[in-house]
């Protein structure tokens, strides 16, 4: 078979294997060859080029994890409707959203904002620029601390403020923090003792907790309405919405070596 018709066989097998769901089994009989041939095709077809000229961008930023220590960090703009950075990490941290943003910028990308996911430390890799943290990130942070139906009143109500982020605005939702605040504040500093008296914790730790992190991220939640201009979503869902598309596709295809499973992890994020 000539090289060219081979490739072109390749991109095909590649493709049902991709985004058809196509399995070894199903491919092995389509075409009339071993689960070896198979794998050696899906091995040598080309991945598809994502080919984008560098230009102004809002990076919207988050990592998925597939088990403990194996995750996909990526940096999406969702103007362009396209990944443009993606790679292979153990742990989320500050220094490896430093390192994509380093590359990008390095190819020419100039990032005019960024939306997050609230992760400590990930607000200082682009600190001189705007921040949007995800709304849906805090809410859910909300409901880490005060559960989906808090049993005591103070959570009630926090939790209750915390689901109009997305309909309300900084200087609002300030003040409705602040007049909770103030209701809640003895309630706040209730102690519980230790059975010796020595030592003591606050009763309410959650709901401190929740209370803080909205109080703390409060300057990052609503950046997109001061730079109207730049159209900076709220969330990351456009990011969230792709992650579980990948992970639909690749629960196909359990049981993959590690690098045929990066190899189908960058062909889905590079359309």
């Amino acid at each position: 078979m000539p090289p060219r018709n081979k490739t072109r066989l390749r991109k095909k097998i590649w493709e049902e294997y991709v985004w058809h769901r196509q399995t070894l089994n199903q491919l092995a009989e389509k075409y009339k060859h071993s689960y070896q041939w198979i794998r050696k095709q899906l091995d040598l077809a080309p991945i598809t080029d994502a080919d984008l000229s560098p230009q102004k961008i809002i990076a919207v930023t988050d990592t998925t994890f597939f088990g403990r220590g194996y995750g996909i960090l990526v940096i999406r703009c969702p103007r362009l409707k396209r990944n443009l950075i993606f790679y292979e990490v153990s742990s989320e941290t500050p220094e490896e959203y430093l390192k994509a943003r380093r590359n990008l910028e390095s190819r020419g990308y100039v990032i005019e904002a960024a939306v997050i996911d609230g992760k400590r430390g990930i607000l200082s890799v682009f600190s001189d620029i705007p921040v949007q943290l995800c709304q849906f990130h805090q809410i859910a942070i909300g409901r880490r601390y005060l559960t989906s139906k808090p049993k005591l009143e103070a959570g009630q109500e926090l939790r209750a403020l915390t689901l109009t982020l997305t309909i309300s605005n900084e200087k609002t939702f300030g003040a409705l923090l602040d007049i909770w605040y103030k209701r809640w504040q003895n309630f706040l500093k209730e102690r519980t003792y230790s059975d010796d008296g020595k030592h003591w914790q606050h009763t309410h730790r959650r709901i401190r907790s929740a209370y803080r992190s909205l109080k703390t991220n409060l300057p990052y939640l609503f950046t997109y309405q001061k730079y109207q201009e730049l159209k900076i979503p709220n969330t990351t869902n456009s990011l969230d919405g792709y992650f579980g598309k990948l992970k639909q596709l690749l629960n196909v295809h359990r049981g993959m070596n590690p690098k045929r499973r990066y190899k189908l992890i960058q062909e889905i994020l590079n359309k």
